[in-house]
């Protein structure tokens, strides 16, 4: 559908906001104990624990994805952190994303991986930037 082919772009950069937020909200979780914070019990991450600073990558780095600003360090480097978040805290518990509660971080570290070789598409800061340059 050559139609559909030209609004890939489009699709992209929707792609890549809407993971951005969600993105973020679990960074406002850990931090802020908004959402019901860690656990649902209204915890948040203390300082200088892991689960805080991978709230600041979180938050910061969802907010950085859903404007397109530094989209490919900023979604390669966050690739990263769900590829250890995996395997630190749910791969322990099992082999298959399914029974050990990690889908979401192995989604979210392909999907950045993604982000980072795709690019952020055409409605981000990093094209307007781009257009000016």
């Amino acid at each position: 559908m050559p139609a559909l082919a030209s609004l890939q772009p489009y699709a992209r950069s929707l792609l890549r906001i809407v993971a951005g937020f969600t993105f973020s909200l679990h960074g406002l979780q850990k931090l802020f104990g908004f959402f019901g914070g860690m656990g649902g019990k209204g915890m948040t991450a203390s300082f200088p624990t892991l689960p805080w600073f991978g709230g600041v990558l979180e938050l910061a780095g969802g907010l950085l994805l859903l404007l397109g600003l530094f989209t490919a360090p900023v979604a390669f480097l966050l690739s990263g952190e769900m590829a250890v978040a995996y395997f630190m805290y749910h791969y322990p518990h099992g082999f298959f994303p399914i029974s050990n509660g990690g889908e979401l971080a192995a989604v979210y570290s392909f999907l950045f991986l993604y982000l980072s070789i795709a690019g952020p598409g055409p409605i981000s800061l990093d094209a307007l930037v781009r257009k000016k340059g």
